[in-house]
C-alpha cells in the first residue's frame, strides 16, 4: 500500500480537497486503483449535527455515514464509493480508544495521546486503506489522506505525530510522499509574490517531523519561476517538487495543472509505481474535453435555488455541483441564484419591502426554480410559495427532500382545499399533517437518527418521466437523509388530483419520488440524488431539471431519452458510441434546422 498525506499550511480553505482529489484522478487515470480518507480534528463523532453554517453541506455515503463535504470531491473526481471509516475525527478515536479502555484491552496501563491515540490512527488509516471502493472488490493500491486544518493547530497535533511515526516506522521510504499546500500571497499594493509565509509553514511542518516531498502553491496568478527557486532552496526541496495552482476557471483545470507540471511522472518515480503517463489516456482526454467545454459554454440558463442557508455556497456543494453537471451535458453555462427563501414571504415585504420584490424578481424571471434539503420552520413558507408559483406558471420545478414535502404541502392547500395544511416538523396542531415524522424517528437523540444512506426506490408507473431519465430502470438506488415523510393516508387525495406519486420504497409506503400530470416538469425526490451526481454522469432528476429549463426536454424525449455524444459525457463503450451517434444522424430535419439557425456558419456545425 502507498500513501500520499496532504496537509495544509498558512489558512484554512485553502483548497486541500480539491488538490487531494485531482492527485487522485491523476493516479487512477494512469491506471491506479485509489481510495481515500479525510481526517478532521474535530473532536464530534461525525458532521451529522453539524449546522451548515458550520463546514458546509454534510455529505451522506452509501452506509449511511454523515461525512465532511471533501468525501463529496472524492467521490466525484475519483467515481469511487467510500465509506462512513473513510471520515476520520477526534471524537471517533476518542470513541475508540475509550471504548477499548472500558473492556480492558489495555490491561490495566495507563492510557495516554501517544503511544495510544496515535496508534488508535495508524491502525484505522492501515484498516481502511485496504477497503475495495471501486465496487470490484479490489483492494486499493494508493490511499490518498487529508489532514483537515492548518499545520500548526493543536487539534492536529496528534494526527501530525501519528503520521511521523508511521512514515518512520511503519511504512517504507517509497510508500509515502508528503504534499504540502500552502498560500503564495500577492499583495495588490506590490503585485510581488511573498515566500515567507510558505517558508515558515514548511518549517512548522518540519519541527514536527515530516518533510514535504511535493509543495503545491496556491496564488491568485501563476507562481514565476524565480518562486518557485526561493521556496525550492528555503523549503528543502527540488524545484521539480515545487508546483504552482493560481486560481482558475473551473476546478476541473486543477488536474491538467498538475499534470501538465509533470506531477504524475514525480508520483510514479517517489512511490515506485511502473504505470503508464496519464497524458495520453481516454479517461484524461475525456477531463480536457470536459474543462474545455466548460469555458467555452456561450448560451446561460438560469436556475433559482431557494433555500434557507444561501449566505454559505458550501451549504449547497454537492447540489451546486449537480448543477453544473447537468448544465455541461446540455451544453449550457449555469447561472444559479441565491435566493434565501424567507425574502419571499409577506412578513418580509413589511420589514424590508426592497429585498422581498428583489427576491420575487430573481424568482420568476428564472428559467428553472430548485428548492433543496434543509430542517426547521425558517423560510419554509418562502420555499412553499415558490413551489406555487413554479406549478401554477408552468415553470420547471425540482424539490429535493423538503422541497418535496413544500411541493406536497402547496398542493394540499391550493389544489384540495386543504387550509392550513403542513408538516408535523412545522406545525404539530395542523389539522391535515400531510407530512409525518417517521416512525422509526428518535426525538431524543440527533447524531445518525435520520434515515439514512442507499435505499431502493421502486417504479410503480412505466411512463413517467424520471423513469425515463433513470434509463427506464424499474428502480434506483439513491442516498437519503431525512426524519419526515408524505402522510400514505393523503396519497390517494393527492393522486385523484393529478399528483402522482411513481416512485416508492420497497414496501410501498414511503412516497419516493413525485410527479405533477400536465406540468412540463414538477418534479419532487425524497431523497437526494446530488450525492452521487458526477461530472461525467449526471443525476437524472438535476438533467431532467435542465433539460427543462433550456427547452431540449422534447428533442430529448424524440431520441428516446438518450443523449447526443455532443452532449453526453457518461462512460461506455466504443460500441454505444456508435449507436449514440447514429441516434443523432437521425434527428429530423427540422431539429438540425432548429440547430444550424442559432449558429452565424451553417458548415461550423459539422
Amino acid at each position: 500500500m502507498k500513501y500520499v498525506l496532504v496537509s495544509g499550511g498558512v489558512i484554512s480553505g485553502i483548497g486541500k480537497g480539491v488538490i487531494a482529489s485531482s492527485l487522485g484522478m491523476i493516479l487512477k487515470s494512469c491506471g491506479i486503483r485509489v481510495t481515500s480518507i479525510k481526517i478532521d480534528p474535530y473532536i464530534n463523532i461525525d458532521a451529522g449535527t453539524f449546522s451548515p453554517y458550520e463546514h458546509g453541506e454534510v455529505f451522506v455515503l452509501d452506509d449511511g455515514g454523515e461525512v465532511d463535504l471533501d468525501l463529496g470531491n472524492y467521490e466525484r473526481f475519483l467515481d469511487i464509493t467510500l465509506h462512513r471509516d473513510n471520515n476520520i475525527t477526534t471524537g471517533k478515536i476518542y470513541q475508540h480508544v475509550i471504548n477499548r479502555e472500558r473492556r480492558g484491552d489495555y490491561l490495566g496501563k495507563t492510557v495516554q495521546v501517544v503511544p495510544h491515540i496515535t496508534d488508535a490512527v495508524q491502525e484505522w488509516v492501515e484498516r481502511v486503506a485496504k477497503i475495495p471502493v471501486d465496487g470490484d472488490n479490489k483492494i486499493p493500491e494508493v490511499c490518498i489522506v487529508e489532514l483537515g486544518g492548518t499545520i500548526g493547530d493543536i487539534e492536529g497535533m496528534p494526527f501530525i505525530e501519528a503520521f511521523r511515526q508511521f512514515f518512520h516506522f511503519r511504512v517504507k521510504r517509497e510508500d509515502y510522499c508528503c504534499v504540502h499546500v500552502s498560500l503564495v500571497p500577492q499583495p495588490g499594493s506590490t503585485g510581488e509574490q511573498k515566500t515567507k509565509p510558505t517558508q515558515q509553514s514548511v518549517r512548522e511542518l518540519r519541527g514536527l517531523g515530516l518533510s514535504p516531498d511535493i509543495i503545491v502553491c496556491r496564488c491568485q496568478t501563476p507562481v514565476a519561476e524565480s518562486v518557485k527557486s526561493k521556496i525550492s532552496l528555503f523549503c528543502h526541496v527540488e524545484p521539480q517538487q515545487v508546483f504552482s495552482i493560481h486560481d482558475v476557471s473551473s476546478i476541473y483545470r486543477v488536474p491538467l495543472l498538475l499534470t501538465e507540471q509533470g506531477v504524475s511522472e514525480y508520483l510514479m518515480k517517489r512511490l515506485n509505481l511502473n504505470h503508464p503517463s496519464p497524458h495520453n489516456n481516454r479517461w484524461m482526454l475525456r477531463w480536457k474535453d470536459l474543462a474545455s467545454r466548460h469555458d467555452q459554454l456561450l448560451r446561460e440558463v438560469t436556475i433559482a435555488l431557494v433555500g434557507k442557508y444561501t449566505q454559505l455556497e458550501d451549504a449547497y456543494a454537492s447540489v451546486i455541483k449537480a448543477l453544473q453537471h447537468s448544465a455541461l451535458c446540455v451544453s449550457h453555462r449555469l447561472n444559479l441564484r441565491y435566493i434565501e427563501a424567507a425574502d419571499l414571504e409577506l412578513e418580509k415585504l413589511k420589514e424590508n419591502p426592497s429585498k422581498y420584490h428583489e427576491a420575487w424578481h430573481q424568482l420568476v424571471s428564472a428559467n428553472g426554480i430548485l428548492v433543496p434539503g434543509g430542517f426547521g420552520i425558517r423560510g419554509t413558507e418562502g420555499k412553499i410559495l415558490a413551489a406555487n408559483w413554479a406549478r401554477t406558471k408552468n415553470v420547471p420545478y425540482l424539490g429535493v427532500c423538503l422541497g418535496l414535502q413544500c411541493a406536497v404541502i402547496e398542493f394540499a392547500r391550493n389544489a384540495l382545499s386543504m387550509e392550513g395544511a403542513n408538516s408535523t416538523e412545522l406545525d404539530s396542531a395542523t389539522k391535515h399533517p400531510v407530512v409525518i415524522d417517521m416512525p422509526e424517528h428518535n426525538t431524543g437523540q440527533m447524531g445518525g437518527t435520520m434515515r439514512l444512506g442507499k435505499r431502493k426506490t421502486v417504479f410503480n408507473a412505466k411512463t413517467c418521466i424520471t423513469k425515463k431519465l433513470y434509463g427506464n430502470k424499474d428502480y434506483v438506488e439513491e442516498r437519503h437523509r431525512h426524519r419526515y415523510e408524505v402522510n400514505p393516508k393523503f396519497i390517494q387525495k393527492f393522486e385523484d388530483a393529478g399528483m402522482k406519486f411513481v416512485g416508492r420504497s420497497t414496501d410501498g409506503e414511503r412516497m419516493e419520488i413525485m410527479e405533477l400530470e400536465g406540468h412540463q416538469y414538477f418534479v419532487g425526490v425524497q431523497y437526494h440524488p446530488e450525492y452521487i451526481s458526477r461530472p461525467m454522469k449526471p443525476s437524472p432528476p438535476y438533467l431532467g431539471l435542465l433539460l427543462a429549463a433550456t427547452g431540449k426536454m422534447q428533442a430529448y424525449r424524440s431520441r428516446g431519452y438518450r443523449m447526443s455524444p455532443h452532449l453526453s459525457y457518461s462512460e461506455g463503450n466504443e460500441e454505444d458510441d456508435e449507436e449514440l451517434a447514429e441516434i443523432v444522424r437521425s434527428i429530423s430535419t427540422e431539429d438540425v434546422q432548429e440547430a444550424s439557425s442559432k449558429d452565424s456558419s451553417p458548415n461550423e456545425e459539422s
